[in-house]
Order: structure tokens, then sequence, then C-alpha cells
């Protein structure tokens, strides 16, 4: 089978197998109920085809996630002033808008640009938005000071592509040991990349196209933090770059799904560790649960589309010696 015939099954298992934020945006209908029919014809295309290597499906999304995203995502005409309101062009930080321009690790370019295209968050006008500023407006009002203290130390952690290139850079050590926090939280707080060289350098390529598509999708589509939207709101920090996707819970996402194919029997460990990286976010005020949930699926379907690559496949099965 060539290549561009794979690809081509790739996006329709892609289409077939997620959920709204993929579907709204090519103007189908396919709701819940019919994404959910396909599901299990899905998860078998997956296990059993010649031509798609196993990886574990993504979960159903849960809790207060599986309640917002049941509502209305459309623009209301009584509120169509709110959908003109876009993050704000003179707070771009700078160095985020150039990782939306580097060259992918795993991906291609047309795979990052198909992805970048294929998401679309709900209009701010709309009933789900208006759910979802009520929701972080009632986290704003009962987080505790312990609370506090565990998503500041969270919003802390990221690895940052640039900070690797050269060892005499200020942030190399620091950076390398935040691609190892799901690691050393999950497995063994002595985990590091000295120890794992080959996970080291699958993380590192995994993250490094994580970041490229954060930021292409947040400079695609420009919204608007939840304090932008809700004067109400006190963030317990303000952000310079705009909020969908969020990209803690895509990295800690896409981590976690590919640490779950690395030890498998850790994967529910990494999984919950990356949903309490996306609340986290929604407690200091800087995302709405929407970036969050649209974040886990691109994640998931970012790590379909690297498997299928030689390169991924050939860092992975190094990177899977190192723990068995």
């Amino acid at each position: 089978m060539n290549t561009s015939l794979k690809f081509r099954i790739l996006l329709l298992c892609l289409l077939l197998f997620y959920q709204p934020f993929f579907a709204q945006h090519h103007g189908t209908d396919i709701g819940y109920t019919i994404a959910n029919d396909k599901r299990a014809q899905q998860k078998k295309l997956i296990q059993t085809s010649n031509y798609l290597p196993y990886i574990h499906p993504i979960e159903e999304a849960q809790k207060h996630y599986l309640t917002l995203q049941t509502l209305d995502s459309r623009e209301r005409k009584k509120y169509a002033w709110m959908d003109s309101i876009v993050y704000p062009p003179a707070l771009y930080k700078n160095n985020t808008l150039l990782f939306a321009l580097t060259q992918p690790s795993y991906l291609t370019s047309s795979q990052v640009d198909y992805l970048t295209n294929a998401v679309q968050f709900p209009a701010n006008s709309s009933e789900q938005t208006r759910a979802e500023l009520d929701y972080l407006l009632k986290l704003q009002e009962s987080r505790t000071e312990e609370q506090i203290e565990r998503v500041l130390l969270l919003a802390k952690i990221g690895y940052w592509p640039d900070a690797n290139h050269l060892p005499t850079h200020p942030s190399y050590q620091k950076n390398l040991k935040h691609l190892f926090f799901e690691l050393r939280e999950v497995v063994d707080e002595n985990c590091n990349a000295k120890s794992y060289p080959h996970t080291s350098k699958l993380l590192q390529g995994v993250m490094n196209d994580m970041r490229l598509m954060e930021f292409a999708v947040k400079y695609h589509l420009l919204r608007a933090r939840p304090y932008q939207l809700e004067p109400k709101l006190a963030p317990l920090k303000k952000i310079s770059s705009p909020s969908f996707a969020s990209g803690h819970t895509l990295w800690a996402y896409i981590q976690a799904y590919v640490l779950g194919e690395l030890i498998p029997d850790k994967r529910k460990a990494f999984v919950n560790l990356a949903y309490e990286i996306g609340v986290s976010r929604e407690i200091m005020g800087v995302h709405y649960p929407s970036d969050e949930e649209a974040a886990r699926q691109l994640a998931h379907r970012m790590l379909l589309l690297m498997w299928h690559t030689d390169k991924f496949q050939d860092d992975f099965q190094k990177a899977k010696k190192e723990w068995e």
C-alpha cells in the first residue's frame, strides 16, 4: 500500500473516531450518537488492520467535559457582539509565534496543516461557552490554598524544544527534568534523561511536534482567554498566547499516551495525571473546559498519525527496550 493511500485511510479513521471539535469544523452533522455508533468499528480497525498498528483507543470524555460538550456550540444572535472578540495581537509573545514555524519531527507538514484546520472551538456567544464561563466562576469561588499551590506548581512545568539545542543553554538541565515530569510522578522520582536516553529522544521529538501543533492551532484560531470574555474572572496568571487549545493539556496527554504505550500497565496513571494537569488550567482561570477536551482529542490524533511513521517507530522501539 502506498503512502498516500495509507494517509487517506488514517484521515478517514480520524473523521469516524473523534468527537464534535473535529466533525463540526467540516460542516458535517456527525453528532454524538453517530460518532459513538462508529466508535466500535473504528476500534476494531485500529486493532486488526495490517496498516494501522495498535494503539490504545482514546477514553470517553468524563465528568464536566461530558456534560458541557452536549450544549449548543453555535453562535447566538442575541450575543453576537461577543463573537468579534479575539485574543489581542498586542499580547502575542514573539517566541511562541516562532514555534508555529518549526519543522516537525514525526508528523509531516501536511498532517500539521490538516489537524490545524480540523478543530474549532465553541462560539463565544454560544450556550456552551456561557456554561463554561459559569463553571470557571464556580471553580474560582471554591478553589483552596492547597489547590492554588498545586496548580501554580504544575503551571511551571513545561518542556521547550529551543532550550535543548545547546547544553550551555541556561535552562538545558531544567528543561530535561521537565521532560521527565510525568515519568517521575508516575513511575519513579529518579527517572531522568541520562538513565533513559532513547526515551528522552522519543519524548523530545514528540514535544517538538506538540509545540508546533499547539501554536499552529492557537494562532490560527485566536480564541480569547476566558477572562477576556468574563470580567468577573480573576486568573492566577495571565497568559501571552491565545486560549485554544490548551498547551499544558496537549503536552500532558501526548506524553501520557506515548508513555502509556511504552509502559502499558501505567497508562491509567499517566492519563489521570494528564487529566489533573488539564483541570489545573481551569482552576487557574486561564482555559475553558473545551480547550482541555480539544487538546486531549488532538493529542490522541497526533499519536495515531505519528505511530504510523518509520521514524517514530524506530525511536519508539528503542525506547521500549529501556522499559523491558
